[in-house]
């Protein structure tokens, strides 16, 4: 990078991206238009390149800079973290974690897997809970240390994020007392009988249910299908009907909801993953939590069944 480079250069141009012109930048930063745009220009001439250009009465962005608005969100994402974090360090040897939990996913396995890492003395979990994509967004801007979710991380050479898979855990189907007698007979086929609840096509589980349900000949009666796996279990309590969960939480939706388990479908599994930011200096609690392994409370239904929730 050359030594003329001016990062205050860099803040006003990407205010001009963020606001689409130099004009409403201007105005959001109380500055005079010929001061913000002779910056940008100082920003150019450093760099070699043209970051915008003149389409009609338009001002965008060249190929050059979505590049630099593109590193530009990196920087100033870790700036606005810069002041918490020096605070936090001077008051006290707290620990923050930021972590990004897919909404498909189980709370209670959520809360097994991060069992290691709720050890630490001084810890301040922060849990972000969302849609996948936009939590990939979040981790790629470093604003979340790791997310947690059914699924790998997809490959983009522009996310640069790895996964580890932290465990998994067979399906189980639970109904609730209204409903038991009914989907526990002639199960699996009693799916197309009695009233199903399912997660939506968001959770990669899904697809994987479909694809059973299709082999085994079996036309669900679908009564709902919903997106967060807390509401799914809700529903299923209130009497509306039968859902699947991973087997390994049976104990804790039998005893804290009181739905009965009617049968299994090991052929289906629910995977949990552990994205992160693919940099050499790793936040600590996620390397813990990479070197912990395959939980066996999710690998082991039995192991879990016996576990206290």
């Amino acid at each position: 990078m050359p030594q003329s480079f001016n990062y205050r250069h860099l803040y006003y141009f990407w205010v001009v991206a963020k606001e689409g012109g130099i004009a409403r930048a201007a105005q959001r930063l109380d500055m005079a238009v010929q001061t913000i745009s002779a910056q940008v220009r100082e920003l150019e001439k450093s760099l070699g390149v043209s970051l915008l250009r003149n389409e009609g009465r338009n001002l965008v962005l060249t190929d050059a800079g979505m590049a630099a608005l593109h590193e530009a969100d990196h920087i100033f994402a870790l700036g606005e973290l810069l002041p918490i974090r020096v605070r936090e360090a001077a008051v006290g040897q707290t620990l923050r974690l930021n972590l990004g939990i897919s909404d498909g996913i189980a709370k209670l396995a959520v809360h097994r897997l991060l069992r290691t890492v709720l050890e630490e003395p001084h810890l301040r979990l922060l849990c972000h809970e969302g849609e996948f994509q936009p939590l990939l967004g979040e981790l790629a801007l470093h604003k979340l240390d790791a997310v947690l979710a059914d699924r790998a991380a997809p490959t983009n050479p522009h996310l640069r994020a790895s996964s580890q898979l932290l465990g998994s855990s067979a399906i189980a189907w639970y109904a609730p007392p209204l409903w038991a007698e009914a989907a526990a007979h002639q199960f699996p086929h009693s799916l197309a009988v009695v009233p199903v609840l399912l997660p939506t096509h968001h959770a990669a589980v899904r697809a994987r249910m479909d694809h059973w349900l299709e082999q085994e000949r079996i036309r669900p009666r679908i009564a709902g299908e919903f997106e967060d796996s807390a509401l799914l279990s809700t529903f299923a309590t209130s009497g509306m009907g039968v859902m699947p969960a991973p087997i390994s939480l049976g104990n804790h939706l039998q005893q804290t909801f009181g739905l009965v388990q009617i049968g299994a479908t090991p052929e289906v599994s629910e995977e949990f993953h552990l994205i992160y930011s693919a940099r050499k200096v790793m936040h600590p609690l996620v390397t813990r939590l990479l070197e912990t392994g395959p939980q066996e409370r999710l690998l082991n239904p039995q192991a879990a069944l016996q576990a206290p929730p």
